[in-house]
């Protein structure tokens, strides 16, 4: 890790004095610096740092914490440590709070300026004005040539009529893109930063139905959060399809039956 620690201290125009292991995700390296000025950062790989740090601008410009980005270039990211002291139980309200501000932040279209990825599985975010078409092209019907063909003909009809199961104009919000609570830091009872983005703007349900994949975010976090629409139980098993799908790609067949899990409660 001695060439990311010391590509960060060159991001950040400084001389590396130590560096140390950081516990990181299964995709991405991540090491932390300190400078011989005293500055410290966590430094990271990921497929395109540099989209990354715009996704993390993005999220600090939406009033959402987020760590300030200190550089990037196509091999790594520097950017700030964030206190975090696994407090997140008693954070939720103020996750739900986070949550709704960094929703409010809404485009004119959904998609991303740039393509992304889970380490192989590419993230694919060409613009649509359509939001169940941009569900459909972008985010179900790209795995079906990866996945076995009776998952795959199952997400295939299942596309063909999310036009009758999805609202066509919801607000294009903001979303973190992977919101887990692995990617959410907490220091005192409260929300210290959202982390690993990856971010694209989308109906806002997409981030709670991630946040609920793995765990509950408990009623102080949909207190603060506010009403989410009728049919949003149905929507859920939607949304939580491509995270399922995404992990069976990434790591394999023991996802297999989340995927079929959410595909029979979607009635596909």
């Amino acid at each position: 890790m001695s060439g990311l620690a010391e590509r960060g201290a060159a991001l950040m125009g400084g001389t590396l004095r130590t560096s140390g292991a950081s516990g990181g995700g299964s995709l991405s390296d991540l090491v932390t610096i300190r400078l011989g000025d005293g500055r410290r950062a966590v430094v990271k790989t990921g497929p395109n740092p540099r989209i990354e740090a715009a996704m993390l601008r993005a999220i600090r410009a939406a009033a959402a914490p987020a760590p300030e980005v200190y550089g990037a270039d196509e091999t790594a990211l520097a950017i700030e440590l964030l206190p975090s002291d696994g407090s997140l139980p008693s954070a939720w309200g103020d996750l739900g709070t986070v949550l709704r501000r960094l929703h409010n932040t809404v485009g004119d279209t959904y998609g991303w300026e740039g393509d992304y990825a889970f380490g192989r599985v590419a993230i694919e975010n060409a613009a649509a004005d359509d939001w169940p078409r941009f569900y459909a092209e972008r985010r179900l019907l790209t795995h079906c040539p990866h996945v076995p063909g009776d998952v795959a003909r199952r997400l295939e009809t299942l596309a063909g009529d999310l036009s009758n199961r999805l609202p066509k104009t919801p607000p294009a919000a903001l979303l973190h893109g992977d919101l887990w609570a692995g990617n959410v830091l907490a220091a005192g009872g409260r929300i210290s930063g959202l982390i690993d983005p990856a971010c694209y703007h989308g109906h806002g349900e997409i981030d709670i139905a991630m946040l609920e994949l793995f765990g509950s975010p408990g009623p102080a976090f949909f207190e603060a959060y506010g009403d989410l629409d009728a049919g949003w139980a149905e929507r859920r098993n939607l949304y939580q399809l491509w995270p399922a799908l995404v992990h069976l790609r990434l790591f394999g067949s023991g996802y297999r039956g989340m995927v079929e899990r959410l595909l029979d409660a979607a009635g596909a």
